[in-house]
């Protein structure tokens, strides 16, 4: 079977590489260490489509040096038996590993004495966060290089690349189609490569303009790695866009979301923020906030988005306070950090010493119910919303009583 196009362009030496100058340009890091001929393992991460695949395979082949590439998933406890032992024949090897957060003990155990004393140099590729999702022994011995998000500009220039090759002999494309791939196809080049090679075959005069590109995907490459920082990045700008009234935002994000098509976070994130966030300075969103989380259950996606809207919008335009998670909050640092001493006997069950409030004027009789290490310690501090100074209101009433 041929193979894609964007195995066909990949590099083959770092000054081909498109974008990630932080790390390959002329002084820069990986630059240097293929200079000076000396590697170091090192695991690099980033989103797909940015290069790291083929920054690896362009170090192992400026430095000319052996090397085998694997699969973390795909490749088991014996393809790596057969690498080490290599390597003990040849005295040095280079290990591409791909995926290599999913590295599971086995092989872990296997490597990493060869990690160790050099035997093995690693170079491992993840689109998660090493330090979250990769065991700290193989990140103990490996460098961490980020890549970053390649910019538009970046992906015209390996379309354009692609283009000029020989591998796609008398396509017809203008700079507005490419530029349009360029858009969609978010940081991801691998993702540009592909369409424009979809686009292609299309037709059969090679022509591909946007009508073409459209009639394949019209719709822009988003990257939603449920298990990825940028994802928890996404979902943690969604609470604090509504924290903030920032009504726009908060549709914005609800937008991601949406189109990651994670209702269970929105529902979750919802019910969180109701409570935390508008709290008692609008009580009556709890209700509202349930209601519109069971007709988006009910609708599914795509019509969840509906009920969703709405919630989102009241929420982010509704008076804000956190007055009950501070209250909660120095209560809970009470009972861990202090003696708080015992419940007052009269509170004990039973006693007859209690005074039951419903058989006094008002349902209010003055009695000690705090514990008597903690009398006069107050938790709850109104804050200056219509609600509130309601509570207030009544909590200055008791106190005249």
């Amino acid at each position: 079977m041929e193979e894609l196009l964007s195995e066909k362009l990949r590099p083959n030496k770092l000054e081909d590489i498109i974008g990630q100058e932080h790390l390959i340009a002329k002084g820069k890091v990986i630059y240097n260490l293929v200079k000076n001929k000396k590697l170091f393992s090192m695991i690099l991460y980033g989103h797909p489509g940015v290069g790291k695949t083929s920054i690896a395979f362009a170090i192992v082949k400026d430095l000319d040096m052996r090397y085998r590439f694997l699969n973390a998933v795909v490749n088991n406890k014996k393809d790596f038996d057969v690498v080490i032992e290599e390597a003990k024949m040849y005295g040095e090897m280079i290990l591409i590993v791909d995926e290599i957060h999913r590295l599971n003990k086995d092989k872990q155990d296997i490597l990493l004495p060869y990690l160790e004393t050099g035997l093995i140099t690693l170079i491992g590729m993840t689109t998660a966060n090493p330090y979250h999702a990769i065991n700290p022994a193989i990140r103990s011995r490996c460098q961490m290089f980020e890549l970053k998000d390649l910019e538009t500009s970046d992906i015209k220039k390996g379309i354009i690349r692609a283009v000029n090759s020989n591998y796609l002999e008398g396509i017809k494309i203008d700079d507005d189609t490419i530029s349009f791939i360029a858009e969609i196809s978010g940081s991801d080049l691998r993702y540009a490569y592909n369409l424009l090679e979809i686009a292609y075959y299309y037709n059969e005069d090679k022509t591909v303009n946007i009508d073409v590109i459209k009639g394949v995907n019209k719709r822009r490459n988003n990257f939603h790695d449920k298990n990825g920082d940028g994802y928890y990045n996404v979902i943690s700008a969604f609470q604090k866009s509504i924290r903030g009234s920032d009504v726009h935002a908060s549709l914005h994000y609800l937008a991601r979301l949406i189109d990651a098509e994670d209702i269970d976070i929105i529902i979750r994130r919802l019910s969180v923020i109701v409570y935390e966030d508008i709290g008692l300075a609008n009580p009556n969103m709890g209700p509202r906030v349930e209601a519109a989380i069971n007709a988006a259950l009910r609708l599914g996606l795509p019509e969840a988005k509906i009920p969703l809207s709405e919630i989102v919008i009241e929420l982010a335009l509704s008076p804000k306070s956190n007055s009950a998670v501070t209250a909660i909050d120095k209560a809970l640092n009470d009972v861990r950090t202090i003696d708080i001493g015992d419940v007052p006997s009269h509170l004990r069950n039973p006693s007859p010493d209690y005074k039951y409030p419903h058989n006094y004027k008002n349902d209010y009789v003055r009695q000690q119910y705090l514990p008597d290490k903690l009398v006069g310690r107050e938790y709850y501090k109104p804050k200056d919303n219509r609600n509130e100074k309601i509570l207030k209101d009544i909590m200055n009433k008791l106190k005249e009583l």
